[in-house]
Formats: structure tokens, sequence, C-alpha cells
């Protein structure tokens, strides 16, 4: 029974026998954390390890979550859509220190001309906004996307500092892609042909017309004002600068306008690709992608250099890494957030993922060989270490560990 009296819905799925308190958190955040909807799937050693899902899909029906629900993820997007960037690289289509107008010429309007890739996927790039309304329609219509990015003007001096580029982001990654790609393919669609396929799994930035409402999970948002009353689990610094209307973090979630977070994944928007936010799939998904990278990256044929790459500690932008938006210490590289003072995961400084607003996150630990993550339809407050993600992600470390001791002891 939950704290209302009524019965909890089964969980479902497989845990292998030596990740058992990964299911017993799992549980507990539906008896004691309030959790309505989740799915949680790991990845260890090429191995999927745990596969849960639970709860209700929709909490106004009480439809149920099942093996095959798809969920909003927010920012975790921006991992599958970095892990784009990863393969893309791979195949020799883009340097990480070449200026990305060279591929992509008009980029050099407005002071970019010396930005580098490496420099724009690692958020120091100053376009943390655009100034141009955006909707559906100017979303959808990717020329169009391509002029209003490319006029942008920095809002910082290019590679000084970083800062989260809470939009904008998947929209020059996509564009970047499409100049360089021989196919010309957007960064979903790259994402669909060279990832998500040959994988076998189900994600999609930008969902497609013939994913019926049935399979998709109905994420609980709130109105932004409903932030007041959950201080506590913000940065308070990030909070009062959003609060004015002229302020980078404000300007960072601007477009497109709207009143609830979760409508970014609503019938308006969810057909038209926001690489940093909008992406819907299942948890094994993200999981599956973090886990082949950990391990090398073999089945996506990911080239040495790139490995090296990937897995390099995140350098600090010559003013430091106190974020321009989140007002918090965050690294970050190659599209990905990499562990910092106030974002720590994994084992080492290798590790890469992307936390979500609301809840969910997904990550790679290289030394592990380790993909994990966590879904949920519920949204929270943290910006990171969202209590339902934590537990979980704790009880897989403490299962990690426990593995470790009973080999040292064999």
């Amino acid at each position: 029974m939950n704290e209302n009296g009524a019965a909890r819905p089964a969980i479902h799925g497989m845990v292998a026998p030596e990740f058992q308190k990964v299911r017993l958190e799992f549980e507990r955040n539906f008896a004691e954390r309030n959790e309505e909807g989740a799915a949680c799937s790991i990845y260890y050693q090429g191995r999927k390890v745990v596969d849960l899902w639970g709860g209700y899909r929709c909490h106004k029906t009480r439809e149920l979550w099942d093996e095959n629900t798809l969920a909003l993820v927010f920012s975790v997007t921006k991992g599958m859509a970095a892990a784009a960037m990863v393969v893309a690289h791979s195949r020799g289509f883009f340097e990480l220190d070449e200026a990305v107008a060279e591929y992509w010429p008009e980029f050099a309007l407005s002071g970019k001309r010396d930005i580098t890739v490496r420099q724009l996927l690692a958020h120091q790039a100053g376009l943390i906004s655009v100034d141009a309304p955006l909707d559906a329609q100017a979303l959808g219509d990717r020329d169009r996307m391509a002029q209003i990015t490319a006029r942008q003007r920095p809002a910082w001096q290019p590679g000084l500092k970083h800062g989260y580029h809470t939009l904008t982001l998947g929209w020059y990654q996509s564009e970047l892609i499409r100049r360089v790609d021989p196919l010309h393919r957007s960064l979903g669609a790259f994402f669909q042909d060279e990832i998500a396929r040959p994988l076998g799994i189900d994600f999609f930035i930008g969902l497609p017309p013939q994913i019926g409402e049935e399979r998709l999970a109905i994420t609980q948002g709130f109105r932004r004002r409903a932030i007041l009353w959950h201080l506590d689990k913000l940065p308070l610094a990030f909070v009062v600068a959003a609060m004015w209307p002229r302020s980078l973090a404000a300007k960072s979630v601007r477009h497109p306008r709207l009143s609830n977070p979760a409508d970014i994944g609503g019938r308006e928007y969810r057909g038209v690709e926001i690489p940093s936010a909008n992406g819907i799939g299942q948890a094994r998904a993200i999981a599956k992608i973090y886990g082949v990278l950990a391990g090398g990256g073999r089945e996506l044929g990911i080239s040495a250099r790139t490995r090296q790459e990937l897995r390099a500690q995140a350098p600090a932008p010559p003013l430091g890494t106190r974020d321009a938006i989140l007002k918090i210490d965050t690294r970050y590289s190659f599209g990905f957030s990499r562990p910092s003072s106030a974002l720590r995961f994994g084992s080492d400084s290798s590790a890469f993922g992307a936390p979500g607003a609301g809840g969910s996150f997904g990550m790679a630990d290289p030394n592990q060989e380790l993909g994990f993550a966590y879904v949920t339809n519920k949204m929270g407050f943290h910006l990171f270490d969202d209590p339902r993600e934590k537990a979980v992600r704790d009880a897989c470390y403490d299962c990690l560990a426990a593995l470790g001791a009973s080999k040292r002891v064999a």
C-alpha cells in the first residue's frame, strides 16, 4: 500500500543476482519516495544486469507503465545527441579543434568565426539563447533554424568560460551534423540510422507519427511558480538569476515559451527535433548506449582516437568551472556533462552523462564498463541527484563494490 492507502503497482523486469539491491531501492521509490512511474536499466561489462519498470505511465488514467513504454527525458537527451557527435567524429566528419565555421560558413556571423567545435560542445560558445521567437513550426523548419542560430551573437567571449546551453546546444549540433554528414541528415535522423537501429533500441529525437499515444508515459510537470515552494532543492543563485527576465539564466529557457516544462514532450512539440530537451525513449536504450560507449564503442565502430577524446578529463575554461547559467561548479566535454564538485557521478573523472529536469539521468562509467539510466514521469525539482534516481544509482555502486570485494577474496 502507498501513503494514500492504495495498492502499489507491481515492479516488473529482471535483475541479475548480484544487483538485487538496485531492485530493493527501485521498489522503495514507489513505497517511500512517492514515485508514480519509472524505469531503470544498467549494463555492466556488456551485459544487461538490470531492466526494471513499474508504476503508472499515466497518473490520471492509472494505465500501467509496461515494457514498451517510452518516456520524455528532458536534458538526458543531450547525452544521446552527444553520442551522435561521438559517432560522427569517429567517422572523420569533423575535428574538435577546427572552427565550426569551416563546416558551416554562415556560423561565422556575429563574432563567431573562431569558435571551435570543442568549445561549442563544452558549452563555452556563449550561445545560450536565440533572439527570434520559436514555435513548433519554426523548430520543424531546419533551414530557418540554421539562419536563426547562425546570426546569434555570443553572450560572452567564447572560450573564456562556460554556461549550460539549456536548449540551444542541440540546434547547433544538429546543423553541424547536417553540414558534415555526406547524407545531410538531421541529428535525429543520424541518431536513428547510426545508433538506434544498429543497437536495436527505442529512443527518438523527434518522435515518429506512427508511435501511438498508448506507448507514451505522460509526464507530470508543474507551473514555473511552483519552484518557489522548492527552493531548498535548487541552487539559490540560479533561482534568483532566473527570476530576472534579462538574466542569462532566464534567457536560456525562454524559447520555446512554455508555462509547463512537460509541454516540450506534448503533441505540439514531440514530433520536432529539440536535441537538447525532448528525446523520448526507454531507460534500457539510454543505458545500452552508455554501456556501449563505456566499453569502448566496438558495436558502433568508435575509433581509438575518439575513445581517447571521450574519456579524457574535461579541462576547465580559463575563468574557471563556475557555470554562468546554473551558478554551480560544472564540467563539460563532447556535449556531455562530466563529474564536478556539484555533479558527482561515476567512479572517476572519465565518467560522462547528462541529467534531465525532473529526476531522469543517464551516464557511462568507463572505469567500470557501466551504462546506467533512470527515467521517471513525475517531475521533481532537483537539478541533479533527485532522491529517487540517486538511491538507485548508489545501490548500483554498492553492488559494484561488493563485486570487487568478492573478486579480491576469490
